[in-house]
């Protein structure tokens, strides 16, 4: 099957202005990213989809491809849509553009995955680490049943329970890489809008249970910790450092 990955990447973003360019360590984070994906499936099949010329810019310099899209996406899934009218493939991954520990094997796993589901979007999860806060708002929280179907996700800590949080419980994070095909994308796009739990989460893969469209959950095994909050730059820092 012809699979390509595609990572979205806004500059205005509304807790980050700027996060894609921001280094880590020295290197943009956008081109951390992208060139662990490139890792997974090779440079000529990794695409970065920006409305901004300085995500651009800085992503052909490292040597990166760009598809340009519009200024209106409402989410990195949206602006998938758009990015996905210029390409020919079975499988688009989407990986997101700030997750910089994310390891190359998992992204490999969850186009495996994909290809022997192909009527489930797949998404990878992964149990809260030790070092993780599981009421941070910024970690979306996932419920799946005993076969790994998606049931709901939540920045609230979920599954809940009348004695509170459990300490015990290995809660699941999602970890932003998602695979499509492009008829699931296109069904999202033509939702036209954010569905309502959506847009009171703030998490858009809640949009394919509006549309009845199942979410398969895979579970990856790698560290991954996202950078949401420029707070979170020194964290990841001191992973890459083994501190």
């Amino acid at each position: 099957m012809n699979v390509v990955a595609v990572i979205p990447a806004r500059y205005k973003s509304s807790r980050f202005p700027g996060k894609p360019l921001v280094e880590i360590d020295g290197v943009p984070l956008i081109i951390r990213v992208a060139r662990i994906t490139a890792t997974a499936l090779g440079l000529d099949s990794v695409f970065v989809a920006t409305d901004d010329d300085r995500i651009a810019t800085c992503c052909t310099d490292h040597g990166f491809q760009v598809l340009m899209t519009s200024s209106d996406c409402l989410t990195g899934t949206d602006r998938l849509v758009e990015a996905s009218l210029q390409l020919d493939y079975d499988i688009m991954v989407n990986v997101q553009g700030d997750e910089p520990l994310l390891n190359p094997q998992d992204i490999l796993d969850v186009i495996e995955v994909k290809k022997n589901n192909m009527d489930w979007v797949v998404n990878a999860m992964a149990t809260i680490g030790p070092d993780e806060n599981s009421e941070n708002k910024n970690i979306p929280k996932v419920v799946a049943n005993e076969s790994n179907h998606l049931v709901y996700m939540s920045r609230s800590v979920i599954p809940g329970n009348k004695n509170g949080i459990q300490a015990k419980y290995p809660y699941k994070k999602q970890v932003c890489i998602y695979a499509f095909t492009k008829k699931e994308l296109a069904a999202y796009g033509s939702f036209g809008r954010k569905s309502k739990i959506e847009s009171m989460e703030d998490i858009e893969i809640l949009r394919f249970l509006e549309l009845n469209i199942p979410v398969l959950m895979h579970e990856v095994k790698g560290s991954s910790l996202a950078v949401d909050v420029p707070e979170d730059v020194a964290l990841v820092e001191a992973k890459l450092k083994g501190i």
